[in-house]
């Protein structure tokens, strides 16, 4: 196993380094240059000289061509340094990490307890299928049906501003000092329930029928027959039908992780949440390269990351796959 594992760190180690490529090569196909959009902002007259100063400071180097940027940006991300940003004037680094704890947290949480309350689901309703539990199938996937954009701004009208049931609009009361003390962590938690809610609302329905279905295809297999021929009791039976079903959402639940931070921009718009969402639209608009490459980074790895911990997942659980990898 130790030597499967190897073999798809080495892949995955390749395919971070495309991404890195792909990741510095695509803002600079974007139109437009972000050192005049920067400068458009300044009063007064800016010499040449002061320009190359710019550039140079950005990592946008006068003379090196795009080449000579692309080894001072894989050099300095060796260091771990992501540059500055050019609309912030901040190392992106610290921007990051200012902002990425927040959009994790919130919709990191908020996709796990959709899975597992999916899953869950999925695993009983394709056991009983055909039962009177059923009917919750339509009313889950009428709210994944439903734009997220105009769900959540009907919860946040209704229980947010209608009947004040939870607060709105940012991520903690601003009369509570940020740190970690109980007025802090309970307001924070206060302010995410109602964007958790509706992530969860909006996200649940494609795990529980992705499980069903595999539950309902899982059932009819010769061990599970088996199994209940031999008088196994009920919970053993749906466990171990469960632990083959489950396989794909695993899959699917590592791209979703790795997809956090790429799909927080709605939420984060809708609920004025402070995180990596709004941050990625404020870099995209001012033709920030330093900071989209740092979101995108993140993006990258995070997928990566996630994508090895289903495959490691996947040799835990299957015997079959470690098998046909060694084969």
């Amino acid at each position: 196993m130790n030597r499967i594992v190897f073999r798809r760190l080495a892949l995955y180690a390749v395919t971070a380094w495309v991404a890195i490529t792909v990741n510095f090569m695509l803002p600079r196909f974007m139109p437009g240059n972000p050192i005049q959009t920067l400068i458009g902002k300044l009063t007064g007259q800016v010499t040449p000289a002061e320009i190359r100063s710019i550039r140079l400071s950005f990592g946008l180097g006068f003379k090196q061509g795009i080449f000579g940027e692309y080894l001072t940006y894989l050099t300095q991300l060796v260091h771990g340094n992501l540059g500055v940003s050019i609309t912030l004037g901040a190392p992106v680094s610290t921007i990051l990490g200012e902002t990425v704890p927040w959009t994790v947290g919130l919709i990191g949480i908020a996709t796990f307890i959709s899975f597992a309350i999916g899953t869950f689901m999925g695993a009983l309703l394709g056991w009983s299928r055909g039962s009177r539990f059923d009917s919750l199938i339509p009313t889950f996937t009428f709210f994944q049906a439903v734009p997220y954009f105009f769900l959540a701004t009907v919860m946040l009208l209704v229980f947010g501003s209608h009947l004040h049931w939870f607060p709105v609009l940012g991520a903690y009361n601003e009369s509570v000092t940020p740190g970690f003390n109980w007025p802090f962590i309970s307001s924070v938690v206060r302010y995410g329930e109602l964007p958790v809610i509706s992530i969860v609302l909006a996200s649940i329905a494609g795990w529980m029928l992705g499980m069903r279905n595999m539950m309902i295809t899982v059932i009819g297999e010769d061990f599970v027959l088996m199994a209940v021929a031999m008088g196994l009791p009920r919970r053993k039976v749906i466990m171990h039908a469960a632990r083959n079903a489950i396989l794909p959402s695993i899959a699917n639940l590592s791209l979703a992780f790795g997809l956090v931070v790429s799909g927080a921009l709605l939420v984060e718009l809708v609920f004025n949440y402070p995180g990596v969402g709004n941050l990625l639209l404020q870099a995209v608009l001012n033709e920030d390269y330093p900071l989209i490459q740092g979101i995108f980074l993140v993006i990258t790895f995070t997928v990566l990351v996630f994508n090895l911990i289903a495959d490691v997942a996947y040799l835990a659980l299957d015997p079959r796959t470690r098998i046909q990898a060694t084969v």
